[in-house]
C-alpha cells in the first residue's frame, strides 16, 4: 500500500497512452489473418468450446421448469402451489460443496455483497483481493463501505500468498481467494496465512463451480464461499449466484441481507436455533423457483459437466507438457482445476500476440487470459470513484493515501502479457484434442 501524496486524476486515454491498459484481442490485433497457418487451418476440425451448462439442458431444466409454471408459483415463499425448487436447490448444493448451509441468491456478485454483510465488513476495514479478477470482487468491498487492498497473482494466475501476506495491515479483516479461470489457489498457504493473522478467507468460486482442492469442494475450505451461474460459468441458470458456510452467524447474517435485513423461519430452522444477529438494512437478493428449478437440474449433471471439462484439458496438457521449453500454468491441485482451459506462458507479450494470432489462423481458440479485469489499472479505479463522491471507502486518511494503479501490480502485469488461454469444451472429442496439441506444439515452437 503506498502513503504517497494524492495525485491528480488521471483518464483512461492517459493510461492506454502509457501502456498500462490491459489489452483485449482486438486491441492487440489478433482478430487479423495472415498466410501463415492457412494450409493447417484448412484442415482444421470445427472447434466450438461453446457455453458448458447449456450444452446439457435437455428434459430434465424442461420438467423443472414446466412444474414451476403448471403450479403458477414462481416466487419461493409462497404461492397457489408449494415452491419448493430454490429450497431442495440449497439443501443439495450444501450436501453438494461439503457445507452445512447454502444461500440462493440472484448472481455471484450478489452472493459477494452478502459474504462482506456476513462478516460485517465496512468502514475503516480493508480487504485484499487479486490484482486481476473480476470486478465483483473489487466492488464489494467498496459498496460494504471498506477499502480494497490488491496484492499480485503469480504463475496459478491466483492470488500470490507471500504478496497476500505483506499486504497485511492492522486495518485487514479479510482476503478474497479467487479461483480465477477453472483452477484453484493455493489454499493451504492461504489459509495457514489467514488464520495465524486471523483474518476471514472468503473463497470466490465463480469460474471454478465443481473444482475441488486435496479432495475438498472449492468454497469449503473458508469460512465463506460464493458461487455464479451466469452463462460463461460451469453450470447455468443465465444468472444466479450462491453463497456456502458453516457458521450458522454467518449464514444467519447473510440470510438476513439477502432478504431487507429479516430471517424467515427456515433459515432458523436450518441453524437450529433462535436468531443471533438483530435485523439490519438489507437488500432483496431473493432467488426465484425458476431459477432454483434450472439449477435443481443442473446440479445433478456438475460431475458430468466438469469430468467431461477435466477429461480433454487433461489429454491436451498430456500432449503438450513435453514439448521443448513450454511453461504450463502453475496449477496446486491438477485433480480439482475444473479444466476451462489450458494456459502456457511465452517469454514476452510480443512473441504471446504472434502465438496467439497464429493459433487462431489454425482456427484454435486462443486469446489471452480473458475472463477477468487488470482492476488497479482501470480509469474508474486508479480514481477511486464510487456511485457517489463521499463514499465512505477513500473518504479516510488510508482511503485518501492509497494509491491504485500499475506500480501496485507491476508482476501482474507481466503474467498477464505473457500467458496464452486456449479454450477447452466438454464436448471436444478426440480428434478436435489431438489437432489441438499439434497446433499448440508447433506454434510453440515457432516463437518460444
Amino acid at each position: 500500500m503506498s502513503t504517497q501524496a494524492e495525485k491528480p486524476n488521471l483518464t483512461r486515454r492517459q493510461f492506454l497512452a502509457a501502456g498500462c491498459a490491459a489489452a483485449s484481442g482486438a486491441a492487440l490485433g489478433l482478430a487479423a489473418t495472415t498466410p501463415a497457418g492457412a494450409a493447417e487451418s484448412a484442415g482444421a476440425p470445427d472447434i466450438d468450446p461453446g457455453y458448458v451448462g447449456p450444452q446439457f439442458f435437455d428434459k430434465q431444466e424442461e420438467q423443472a421448469l414446466l412444474e414451476v409454471l403448471e403450479a403458477g408459483s414462481p416466487f419461493r415463499y409462497w404461492g397457489p402451489g408449494r415452491p419448493l425448487k430454490v429450497q431442495r436447490f440449497e439443501e443439495g448444493f450444501a450436501r453438494h460443496m461439503g457445507a452445512r448451509f447454502a444461500l440462493g441468491v440472484t448472481s455471484g456478485t450478489a452472493a459477494l455483497d452478502c459474504a462482506m454483510a456476513a462478516l460485517d465488513i465496512g468502514p475503516g476495514d480493508e480487504v485484499i483481493v487479486p490484482a486481476y479478477t473480476w470486478w465483483s470482487d473489487y466492488t464489494c468491498v467498496v459498496h460494504a463501505g471498506a477499502l480494497p487492498v490488491f496484492a499480485e497473482i503469480d504463475r496459478t494466475l491466483n492470488l500470490d500468498p507471500a504478496d497476500f501476506e505483506r499486504k497485511i495491515t492492522p486495518r485487514t479483516r479479510a482476503v478474497i481467494a479467487v479461483h480465477l479461470l477453472g483452477g484453484p489457489c493455493e489454499m493451504d498457504a492461504i489459509l495457514e496465512i489467514a488464520r495465524r493473522r486471523k483474518l476471514a478467507v472468503v473463497e470466490d468460486c465463480a469460474q471454478c463451480v465443481g473444482g475441488s482442492y486435496k479432495g475438498k469442494k472449492l468454497g469449503s475450505l473458508g469460512d465463506i464461499g460464493i458461487y455464479s451461474f451466469q452463462i460463461n460459468k460451469t453450470m447455468t441458470s443465465g444468472e444466479g449466484g450462491a453463497l456456502v458456510t458453516s457458521d450458522p452467524l454467518l449464514y444467519e447474517r447473510a440470510a438476513r441481507f439477502h432478504d431487507m435485513g429479516t430471517i424467515r423461519q427456515l433459515f432458523l430452522d436450518r441453524i437450529g436455533a433462535p436468531g443471533r444477529a438483530p435485523m439490519f438494512a438489507g437488500e432483496n437478493f431473493r432467488m426465484n423457483e425458476l431459477t432454483g428449478a434450472v439449477l435443481g437440474a443442473q446440479l445433478a449433471k456438475l460431475d458430468t459437466m466438469v469430468g467431461q471439462l477435466r477429461r480433454h484439458a487433461l489429454a491436451i496438457y498430456d500432449g503438450i507438457r513435453d514439448t521443448p521449453g513450454i511453461r504450463l500454468r502453475q496449477r496446486p491441485d491438477p485433480a480439482g482445476d475444473i479444466g476451462y482451459s489450458v494456459f502456457f506462458e511465452m517469454k514476452d507479450k510480443e512473441s504471446r500476440d504472434r502465438c496467439i494470432r497464429e493459433l487462431r489462423n489454425r482456427k484454435a481458440p486462443a486469446s489471452p487470459l480473458g475472463g477477468s479485469v487488470l482492476l488497479p489499472i482501470e480509469e474508474s479505479v486508479v480514481n477511486k470513484r464510487a456511485r457517489h463522491p463521499n463514499w465512505p471507502s477513500f473518504l479516510s486518511p488510508e482511503g485518501r493515501a492509497m494509491r491504485y494503479g500499475p506500480e501496485c501490480c507491476p508482476r501482474t502485469l507481466g503474467i498477464y502479457d505473457r500467458f496464452v488461454q486456449v479454450r477447452v469444451g466438454a464436448k471436444y472429442t478426440q480428434r478436435i484434442d489431438d489437432y489441438l496439441i499439434q497446433a499448440i506444439r508447433e506454434t510453440h515452437r515457432q516463437f518460444a
